[in-house]
């Protein structure tokens, strides 16, 4: 028998769930999820992260927490490439599609580049599992990483001509003239991911249905949260497959789209323009478990 619950939760995790500063989940939020995913309210991460990030750093402080027995929690990581699920008793098996991996050779080529000439600025993630990426120091203002990032991911397109595959970064595609191309180099605020043009949190939002399907899960209404315009795109997905959806901008800086579906950000909640990425991440959090206890 199907079990309707009033609203589901997909949420992208760097920025509006883990701070894009320390890298770590508030024990606040932690809380309300573990309280959230009780009153059975579907929680789903989407998140170009790895698995292994979110097994340590928001899966492992829910258990010690005390995650309720029973409460399934489900992650897509890696923007599609990768999903698992978790409960108290920890982490299921890491499925991966390998075929939207992008090759060991290149990903060899990445990491010796920044252990060459970028690595006073920058990290390369060996927790990914399909996607190369590439992280800013903790220790290392996002002043300085941003300017080493430009010229990064320069290099990391002339690699990618070296080894025959076709890439884009934003606007600019290179090598060919066809714009035919498998592989986006993308930068976010903190980091750049290499991956296939197949990935993306549409991807991530159709794995997180069919993940509830499975289980006889139909939400009512779904909240979307992210920092990013990419972002949108999950919320673009429930929509055009007529899911009631509200999409959470916890950065709006960017520039908020005109949608047909509602967005919200910390203005909504009647706080200021300087609470963002997780501060307003909790807010909202806040809001939908009050909610539920006045439903």
């Amino acid at each position: 028998m199907d079990t309707a619950p009033p609203f589901a939760l997909l949420l992208d995790v760097d920025g509006p769930i883990a701070s894009p500063v320390t890298r770590t989940v508030k024990p606040e939020i932690i809380a309300l999820l573990n309280e959230l995913g009780a009153a059975q309210i579907p929680i789903i991460f989407n998140t170009g992260r790895s698995d292994a990030f979110i097994r340590g750093q928001v899966m492992e402080p829910m258990i010690e927490a005390g995650m309720p027995d029973g409460l399934m929690v489900h992650a897509v990581c890696e923007k599609g490439a990768t999903w698992f699920s978790f409960t108290a008793g920890g982490a299921g098996t890491v499925h991966v599609d390998r075929d939207l991996a992008v090759p060991s050779e290149f990903a060899d080529d990445v990491r010796g580049l920044v252990s060459a000439k970028y690595a006073e600025h920058m990290f390369f993630d060996e927790t990914k599992r399909a996607m190369v990426s590439v992280e800013q120091r903790v220790d290392v203002s996002n002043e300085d990483y941003r300017a080493e990032q430009e010229r990064f991911d320069a290099d990391a397109l002339t690699l990618m001509g070296q080894h025959g595959l076709a890439a884009a970064r934003l606007d600019h595609h290179a090598p060919g003239s066809d714009d035919e191309v498998d592989y986006r180099v993308d930068p976010t605020i903190i980091s750049t991911d290499i991956e296939s043009v197949r990935l993306g949190k549409d991807l991530g939002a159709a794995r997180a249905c069919e993940r509830l399907r499975r289980d006889g899960i139909v939400p009512a209404a779904w909240f979307t949260m992210g920092d990013s315009r990419t972002d949108y795109a999950m919320a673009d997905w429930l929509h055009h497959n007529d899911h009631t959806v509200v999409h959470v901008d916890v950065r709006p800086a960017d520039g908020v789209p005109e949608k047909p579906y509602e967005i919200h950000t910390a203005a909504y909640l009647g706080l200021g323009p300087e609470v963002i990425h997780d501060d307003a991440g909790l807010a909202f959090l806040a809001r939908w478990w009050d909610a539920l206890g006045t439903a």
